[in-house]
This record gives structure tokens, sequence and C-alpha cells, in this order.
């Protein structure tokens, strides 16, 4: 299928790795010209040499409100358009009820909520000259718990709220906002976490055992695949909805 999408400008926080390296490939393939924005020049030039360098990077921490700016600013400077924005960058962190502490816990919300709002908020004027389209990753977390994670569920809960809140306000200018929503993606850092097992097959086996199509994890690709049909007209009369690409595992849990 042909999403219309040749020479569209993109933008994809935390489009270095992962995920959002899956995302600025799947924009790539469609002719489109990903803008990845991350913390790291070398991970970000990295991620463009996947996709030829038919694209831009940008080094910012996007939680600091006038790096975001900036950013926003040098790629108006460079194109003079955004047609969409994808939210992807965030950080799984260690903080629990009973012994984490402040300070931790409003970092994780300023890496994983906060952020968020500042790209948007910064994007959002261009986004309303082209009409174009926002997607917010999340994680199942907000609606299953995970454990040991207050402030990265809270924070995926905040981004279901930011994707109902934004579809309604933005609606007069038909800019649609969509979330996408992660259970078990088989990533590099998924990889590195399940390694750490003495026995790490049986310890992934065990988790995809428990994903009820196919008994395993969502391809990145997969993931890809929904954000970028999102972010184009293909998809045109849906706004302010949650998807999940997770395989059932919401139901299952």
């Amino acid at each position: 299928m042909n999403l219309n999408l040749t020479n569209k400008i993109f933008l994809v926080t935390g489009g270095d790795k992962g995920i959002g390296r899956g995302i600025v490939k799947a924009l790539a393939v469609e002719n489109a010209i990903p803008v990845i924005i991350g913390k790291s020049e070398i991970d970000n030039k990295k991620a463009l040499e996947t996709i030829d360098n038919k694209g831009f990077q940008l080094v910012a921490d996007i939680s600091k409100p006038e790096e975001c700016r900036n950013a926003i600013k040098k790629i108006i400077e460079r194109y003079n358009c955004i047609d969409g924005l994808v939210n992807n960058e965030g950080i799984n962190d260690a903080v629990d009820l009973e012994n984490g502490n402040y300070e931790n816990y409003i970092s994780t919300l300023r890496r994983n909520l906060v952020q968020c709002y500042l790209v948007a908020h910064y994007a959002v004027p261009y986004l309303k000259l082209s009409k174009g389209a926002i997607v917010n990753i999340g994680s199942k977390t907000v609606e299953t718990g995970q454990v040991n994670t207050s402030g990265y569920s809270e924070s995926n809960g905040g981004r279901n709220g930011l994707t109902r809140e934004w579809a309604v306000e933005l609606l007069d200018y038909r800019i649609r906002v969509n979330a996408v929503i992660v259970a078990k993606c088989y990533t590099h850092m998924h990889n590195k976490r399940t390694e750490i097992f003495e026995n790490s097959g049986e310890k992934l086996k065990s988790i995809t055992d428990q994903i009820p199509l196919e008994q395993r994890m969502a391809k990145i690709e997969e993931i890809a695949a929904m954000v970028v049909f999102l972010l184009s007209e293909r998809s045109g009369h849906t706004t302010g909805q949650i998807i999940h690409v997770d395989g059932g595992s919401i139901y299952q849990d």
C-alpha cells in the first residue's frame, strides 16, 4: 500500500535505537524524511546510516524546554515544515513506591511524560499548517502494572491521557492524535534484560508462552508499521485511539 508519505517530514524522538529506529526505517521505506531527535550524535548517525542518510538528526535533551524549542527551530530552518511527530523516547525506571525517592520519581516524569508535552507544544504551530499527525508510543504497564516502576507507569498513563486530550483539542486543525501501546517487543534492551538470567532461553520462553497470538513477542517492524499507518492519510478518520500491538497480551493480563 502506498501511504503517500514521499518527502514528508516526521520527527521521531529516540529514533536512534530500538522501536524508534524501526519507525525511522519504516518511514524511509515510504520515502518520507525522518528526523531523529536523540541524546547521542553517534547513535543518531548510526541510525541514519541504516537508511543511507536519507534524513536528519539533532542532539537534544527534550526534557529541557530550551533544548526542545531550539531543536524544533532548527528543523523548521532546514525544512520549513513538520508533517508528523512520534513521541517515542522514554526510559523504564526502577523507582518503586516504598524505596524510591522524590528526585528520581520527578526525573522519570520529565524524561517520559513532560518531554512529550514539550515537543508537541513547540511542534504544534507547524502541525497546524500541515494538518499533521501525532503518535504517542506507550506501554501496557499503565493497564497491568509491572512492579517497581511507579514513574514509568504514571508517565504512560499520562501519555494515554494526552492522546485523548490532544485529539479533542486539535480537532479543529485536523491534527489526528493516536497512541500505539507496546507490551512485549523483542529489542536489544529486552535481550539484555533476559541475558542476566542463568537460563536466559528458558526465561524468554516463559515470557513468550504467555502471549496469546503465536506465543511470540511483537516485532519492531510490526510496531513501526502501525505507527507509520497512523501517520498517513490512509488512517485519515482515526483519532483519539489507543491501539495495542501486543498479540493479545493485554487481554491475557
